[in-house]
C-alpha cells in the first residue's frame, strides 16, 4: 500500500468544515461512486440514494479520519459496497429480478439495439454472479482499483480476491460464450 494517500489533505479540510474543500471532494469522488452504485443496483434512483448516504457517512467521519490505516479511496468504496449490499438485501425480499426492456428512440436504432443488448446481457450476466464475485468483478474492472485496493475494500487477502476474479470470469465466460458479433 501507499504511504500518501492522495485523498489525507482534502479530507482534512472536509473533517474542518471548509465548504470549498467538501465541494471539491464530491466533485472529485461523485462520479466513481455512482458509477460503482449503479453498477451493484441497476438503478439510477437507488444509486444516487447510495451515493447521498456515502457522502453524509463521510462528512460525519471525515475529522476522526486517520491517514495510513487505510487509503481514505477503499474506505469510501466500502462504504458504497455495504450500502448496495443492504439495499440489494431489502430488495431481495420485496421485488423480483425482471429488467423492464427500454425501447431506443434512436433513428436507426437497431445496431444501437444490437450493442444495447449485448451490453445488457453483460449485465445481467455479472447480476447474476454470486455476491462477491460480482463485487470484486466490479471493483477490478469498472472501478480500475487495483487489485491491492479492491482486496482492500472487500477485506480480502490479494489471493481471495484473485481467486474470486479467476471464478466470476470463468462464469461469464461460459454464461456469454454465445454471444458472438451480431448476436444478442
Amino acid at each position: 500500500m501507499d504511504d500518501r494517500d492522495p485523498d489525507t489533505q482534502l479530507i482534512e479540510r472536509v473533517g474542518r468544515g471548509e465548504p470549498a474543500a467538501t465541494r471539491a471532494f464530491v466533485a472529485a469522488k461523485l462520479p466513481r461512486v455512482l458509477s460503482l452504485a449503479t453498477r451493484m443496483l441497476r438503478d439510477v434512483a437507488e444509486a444516487e440514494d447510495v451515493a447521498q448516504e456515502t457522502f453524509v457517512r463521510v462528512w460525519r467521519n471525515a475529522g476522526a479520519w486517520q491517514p495510513g490505516r487505510a487509503r481514505f479511496d477503499t474506505w469510501l468504496h466500502t462504504v458504497v459496497l455495504n450500502l448496495c449490499r443492504d439495499r440489494l438485501r431489502r430488495k431481495r425480499v420485496t421485488t423480483s429480478d425482471a429488467v423492464p426492456d427500454v425501447p431506443d428512440p434512436a433513428p436507426d436504432a437497431e445496431a444501437g439495439l444490437i450493442e444495447a443488448e449485448r451490453g445488457s446481457a453483460v449485465a445481467r450476466a455479472i447480476a447474476a454472479l454470486p455476491e462477491r464475485q460480482r463485487e470484486a468483478i466490479l471493483l477490478v474492472h469498472y472501478q480500475d482499483l487495483s487489485g491491492a485496493e479492491a482486496a482492500a475494500a472487500l477485506e480480502l487477502s490479494v489471493e481471495a480476491l484473485e481467486s474470486l476474479l479467476a471464478r466470476g470470469r470463468r462464469t461469464l465466460r461460459a454464461r456469454l460464450g454465445g454471444l458472438q458479433e451480431g448476436e444478442a
